[in-house]
C-alpha cells in the first residue's frame, strides 16, 4: 500500500442542471487548465461513476492548493464539493482492470459525506472537507482538523465571489499582475483591484501561498 491523498468529487445540485453532459465537459475543461497551470496531482480529477470524479495527490498542501484553483476555474451555476481523504490506499486487481481501495478511499468518502451533511444543515457554503484514514497518526489527524477549519472559510469566501473575481483570484494565485489580469478582462487596473479586495480575495490568494511555502 501506498499513503497518499486522495479525492472524491461530485456535482453539486447535479440533478437540476439543464445540460448535465456540458457540465461534465465544462468541469473536465476545468481541471484540465488547472492541471495544465499547475501540474501538483499525481492523478488529476477523473469522471467515475454518476457525477462523481477521483483524483490523488502527494500531500494534503498540493491537494488544497489544487481544489481551490479548480474552484476558481469553474463558471456561474456549476459547482463541485470536494472530499478529501487521507491514507493508504493499493491496487486490487479484477477481471475489467485495476481497482484503487483502501484507507484513504474510505477516508475520503467519509469526507465528503460530511460535507453534504454540512451544506444540508449549518454550513450552506461548505464545500471541502478532510478525513484522516484509519491507522493515521495524531500528527495527521491535528492536520485533517486545521484543514478544515480553515476550508470552512475559505469555501464561504469563494462561494460568494462573482464569475470575474474568481477568474481575477485564480490569476493571481498563479502569480499574474494585476495589469494582465486587466488587460485580459478588458478594465483597468483600478478596477481590477477594486473587485479583489471586495470579493475578499487577497486573503484567498494569501492562503494559496501559504500552502505552497510549506511545501518548499
Amino acid at each position: 500500500m501506498s499513503n497518499v491523498v486522495v479525492t472524491i468529487a461530485d456535482i453539486v445540485g447535479s440533478r437540476l442542471l439543464e445540460d448535465r453532459s456540458e457540465a461534465q465537459a465544462v468541469i473536465e475543461s476545468a481541471v484540465a487548465r488547472v492541471d495544465d497551470d499547475l501540474p501538483l496531482a499525481r492523478h488529476r480529477l477523473a469522471a467515475t461513476v454518476g457525477d462523481e470524479f477521483q483524483g490523488e495527490y502527494a500531500t494534503l498542501t498540493d491537494a488544497l492548493r489544487s481544489l481551490l484553483l479548480v474552484q476558481l476555474a469553474l463558471p456561474d451555476g456549476i459547482e463541485l464539493r470536494f472530499g478529501v481523504g487521507i491514507g493508504p490506499i493499493e491496487e486490487v486487481t479484477s477481471p475489467g482492470g485495476g481497482i484503487s481501495d483502501g484507507p484513504g478511499w474510505w477516508a475520503a468518502r467519509e469526507a465528503i459525506d460530511g460535507v453534504h451533511r454540512l451544506q444540508d444543515r449549518a454550513v450552506p457554503s461548505a464545500r471541502t472537507r478532510v478525513v484522516a484514514g484509519v491507522g493515521e497518526d495524531a500528527v495527521m489527524k491535528t492536520e485533517a482538523r486545521m484543514a478544515n477549519a480553515y476550508l470552512l472559510a475559505r469555501d464561504e469566501v469563494v462561494g460568494a465571489m462573482s464569475e470575474r473575481a474568481r477568474r481575477l483570484t485564480y490569476g493571481r494565485c498563479l502569480g499574474r499582475t494585476q495589469r494582465e489580469l486587466a488587460a485580459a478582462e478588458g478594465i483597468t487596473q483600478p478596477a481590477v483591484s477594486q473587485a479583489l479586495a471586495g470579493a475578499g480575495a487577497p486573503a484567498v490568494i494569501a492562503g494559496f501561498t501559504a500552502l505552497g511555502k510549506d511545501d518548499a
